[in-house]
């Protein structure tokens, strides 16, 4: 038995969550904020046999693109007024972190 973690943005967790589950796989999902864009992820516990490991990540692949986002950063040098400046920055969010760790034991009580 595997247990697939992953690490996905709050947008696709709803499309991927009715997909897993539509499939059979049981899914815990737990809400996570990431520590880049200090934005809500969703992390996503999947226990599976060894066999279905490569299908639960090609859900995943097919669900979590990345895209370029603009995000509000406040300057790091403060104006002749003391102020922080906010300026537009385009960064790429999205797509999954994936972890596929072996479970030495599985009990459901």
């Amino acid at each position: 038995m595997k247990l697939i973690i992953a690490i996905v943005q709050d947008d696709d967790a709803t499309d991927l969550l009715e997909i897993l589950t539509e499939g059979g796989f049981r899914v815990t999902k737990l809400a996570t904020t990431g520590g880049f864009l200090r934005a809500g992820n969703t992390t996503l516990l999947i226990g599976v046999e060894e066999d279905d490991v490569d299908e639960v990540i090609a859900h995943i692949e097919d669900v979590c693109k990345t895209r370029n986002q603009i995000i509000t950063t406040p300057s790091s040098v403060a104006s002749s007024t003391g102020v922080y400046m906010p300026y537009p920055v385009e960064v790429e969010v999205g797509g999954a972190n994936i972890f596929v760790v072996d479970v030495d034991k599985f009990v459901k009580i």
